[in-house]
């Protein structure tokens, strides 16, 4: 949020498609609604798929207000997603609009016009039982604002909530249309399919997204919550069975740098000598150093770029 509000977020834009991005939002929740018993529905309908966006913006946008719907919509209740092209008036650009509209809690019409405002909450995670910061909803909209879009909401107490996200993206040329399905096709030919990774991430969401788009790309992924978790599960396994490690270097209980140097002194020296890539939110040059220094072989700075994370293990398991 601070680095929104000083000026230091830009927009980085890269081609993307909008069936693609909609199946992995839709994967990603389809499991945790079900368990929840929600049904969850989805339609997409765009005459221009490929435009250019940010992607990791765009995907934050869309998980806070589907975290939402899921968090607030009880059992037999109801949550869908509606991807639309409307008109442009813009030439060259495509509107798309996105209505995410649930059967939960709702919200007061006397709290609507503060949901944006930062660490506001009509409830409190005691009344609702559900915990939270108030800032998912005030950095949406500052993300919508950044992309030069709208965000609408219509919502009542007992009866659900509707979210309207109108977005302008600049269609795709051909050339990048190109390279965009040159990228994919690259990945698809990689063999990563049947290649194990063990991803040791804490954070459930981010551990959660990573699963599902190393999944898609046909790799199987294992989870640790933590180092601790990582390193026992790396001795019980036999030789061999992990290709390589993701490791989060801010984790409880073991940190990602402690959990390397442990791992390196294994007595079985295949085991011991696992790749191991590290993820951290710093990307400054004394954290790719330490990262080396606790015996890591590669450094990916987050957010992770979808094209970087995909380049480096097509290199990693050549």
């Amino acid at each position: 949020m601070a680095r929104i509000e000083s000026g230091k977020a830009t927009l980085d834009e890269t081609c993307w498609n909008a069936y693609t991005f909609n199946d992995s939002l839709y994967l990603l929740f389809e499991s945790q609604m079900k368990e929840k018993g929600i049904e969850f529905i989805r339609t997409t309908d765009v005459k221009h798929p490929e435009v250019i966006c940010d992607e990791t913006k765009l995907r934050e946008i869309f998980l806070n207000i589907l975290s939402n719907a899921l968090k607030y919509t009880p059992a037999g209740g109801k949550v869908t997603m509606k991807l639309t092209e409307v008109a442009s008036d813009r030439p060259g650009y495509a509107m798309y609009q996105t209505e995410i509209e649930d059967t939960g809690i709702g919200m007061s019409e006397e709290f609507l016009p503060h949901l944006f405002e930062e660490f506001t909450r009509e409830r409190s995670s005691t009344e609702s039982r559900v915990n939270g910061t108030g800032l998912g909803m005030p950095i949406v909209k500052k993300l919508v604002d950044l992309m030069q879009g709208t965000i609408e909401v219509e919502s009542q107490i007992g009866k659900g909530t509707k979210f309207t996200v109108t977005l302008p993206h600049r269609i795709a040329g051909k050339s990048e249309i190109a390279q965009f399905a040159e990228k994919t096709h690259a990945y698809e030919v990689t063999h990563f399919k049947g290649k194990r990774i063990l991803l040791a991430e804490d954070n459930e969401l981010n551990a959660e997204i990573a699963m599902t788009i190393l999944e898609e790309a046909g790799f199987e992924v294992e989870h640790a919550a933590d180092g601790i978790i990582c390193v026992n599960m790396l001795e019980k396994a036999d030789a061999g069975y992990y290709d390589l490690i993701l490791m989060d270097i801010q984790m409880p209980n073991m940190d990602g740098y402690k959990a390397t140097r442990t791992i390196r002194k294994f007595a079985d020296k295949e085991k011991a000598g696992i790749t191991i890539i590290a993820m951290t939110a710093n990307a400054f040059e004394e954290d790719k150093i330490n990262a080396y220094k606790a015996g890591m072989n590669f450094h990916i700075a987050k957010p992770i770029k979808l094209d970087e994370l995909m380049s480096a293990l097509a290199e990693i398991l050549k």
